[in-house]
């Protein structure tokens, strides 16, 4: 089947990096807050509760922080005014690059990733200027070294539970799902005992832009840095062929 190792190599690479900055749990740590104020602590009754927890653990965020965090959001609703905001544009020689943050304060935030775009020699666009470019996808990342499956084996128990692409790379196993059959699959992996290095609903570009220019190169390095060190970013999404 067709796989997206680029993709899915950058993923692995980039979460690794911000477990290792402790951001992703910043991160997690957010959208907790936020699931529990749109839908309630219980996620039996919360899907998007139930997908970040997925995702806390994928990143081995530790059971009692999650409830902890969990607890706070359910007696904190009232103050939890985080919202979620996207924002389209372009890097250097037109790699397009989308921004998922979470913010208490829109003003900050778009200065923030303006600057960033600014720096980097880029524009932030319209939106829709370049998400019809990526296909929005559940994705799950296995660690070969964590998984005692074949690869034909884990590839059935996938597609029996719904998923819509296994690809086998070096050191992992991608699988990818349409985004509402997302948690139906994650569950039965879970359900199965098959580790998972990372579980979330992501954006995936549907072709890849190679950078030959050493200068095109570092610029947009210095966006992507940028974007990465700021807390009130969740994810950036780009179509450069690294």
């Amino acid at each position: 089947m067709s796989g997206h190792s680029k993709f899915a190599n950058i993923k692995h690479k980039k979460e690794k990096n911000d477990a290792a900055k402790g951001k992703i749990f910043t991160i997690i740590g957010r959208e907790i807050a936020v699931a529990v104020k749109e839908g309630g602590p219980d996620p039996n009754n919360n899907f998007k509760l139930a997908t970040v927890i997925a995702k806390a653990k994928a990143n081995n965020m530790p059971n009692d922080t999650i409830e902890r965090g969990i607890k706070k959001a359910a007696g904190d609703v009232g103050n939890v005014n985080y919202e979620y905001v996207t924002y389209e544009g372009y890097g250097p020689s037109g790699i397009a690059i989308i921004v998922d943050a979470l913010t208490d304060n829109k003003n900050r935030t778009a200065a923030n990733v303006r600057s960033a775009f600014t720096k980097g020699q880029g524009n932030i666009g319209t939106p829709g200027c370049v998400s019809f470019m990526f296909d929005k996808k559940g994705q799950i990342i296995i660690d070969k070294e964590e998984c005692d499956l074949e690869a034909d084996d884990l590839m059935m128990q996938a597609l029996d539970a719904g998923a819509e692409d296994f690809a086998e790379e070096e050191d992992s196993y991608e699988i990818l799902t349409d985004p509402d059959a997302f948690e139906e699959v994650r569950k039965a992996l879970e359900d199965a005992q098959i580790p998972m290095l990372s579980a979330e609903v992501t954006m995936i570009p549907q072709n890849y832009v190679e950078l030959t220019d050493e200068t095109a190169v570092k610029n947009l390095q210095r966006t992507l840095d940028m974007l990465d060190e700021d807390d009130d970013v969740q994810a950036v999404y780009h179509n450069w062929d690294e």
